[in-house]
């Protein structure tokens, strides 16, 4: 196990070099994005409309901040994890976007570990239940998308963040996954107290 910090926009090549179970810190551009933005995201490149940001490189973290605003501009309060499988619908698409990380909690399928693989990502867990603490790298608010049409928890938030962390890696770029690692152990105990 090593530990890696990682500026945006994160190329490529610093992704091969982490091996699921690796610590990661996380310093520079970070954009939410829950359910209804991976979906919002997909029919915009459908209907070959711009999208509102250039993700080359991003870090996507499946989370809804608490917000407030403060002298004009955003404060995140509080922002933890959400279940990243319901994102599994849209590994290929954020594969194609250049998404070098993703962070959420829960792990992600086997289309995202095919993703991750074939474009160069990671799937980084959040401790979850940490919100307060995962907030505090958050430096500043740069912009909000679709705030309006979908309300605080499924706008794009795009934050400024410093040494944000400790993440650990879920999936890594070479097809590893510390949720199958673990998946295997219990079917091998399973199948050692209870043969046959």
């Amino acid at each position: 196990m090593k530990t890696a910090n990682l500026v945006t926009p994160i190329a490529r090549e610093e992704v091969l070099k982490l091996d699921a179970g690796d610590v990661v810190y996380i310093s520079g551009l970070v954009y939410t994005a829950r359910d209804m933005a991976h979906l919002k995201l997909k029919s915009l490149l459908a209907d070959k409309q711009s999208l509102p940001e250039d993700f080359e490189g991003g870090v996507i973290f499946h989370a809804g901040p608490v917000v407030k605003k403060e002298d004009g501009g955003w404060k995140i309060w509080v922002i933890g994890p959400t279940t990243s499988t319901r994102m599994e619908p849209y590994a290929e698409m954020v594969g194609r976007l250049g998404v070098r990380a993703i962070v959420g909690k829960g792990g992600m399928g086997e289309d995202t570990l095919k993703s991750l693989a074939e474009y160069g990502g990671v799937y980084l867990l959040a401790a979850p239940g940490c919100g307060v603490i995962h907030s505090r790298a958050v430096k500043r608010v740069l912009r909000v998308h679709w705030l309006e049409e979908m309300g605080v928890p499924e706008a794009i938030w795009v934050m400024e963040v410093a040494d944000w962390g400790p993440l650990v890696v879920g999936m890594d770029a070479h097809g590893r996954s510390i949720f199958q690692n673990i998946a295997r152990k219990a079917t091998a105990l399973k199948e050692q107290w209870f043969p046959g």
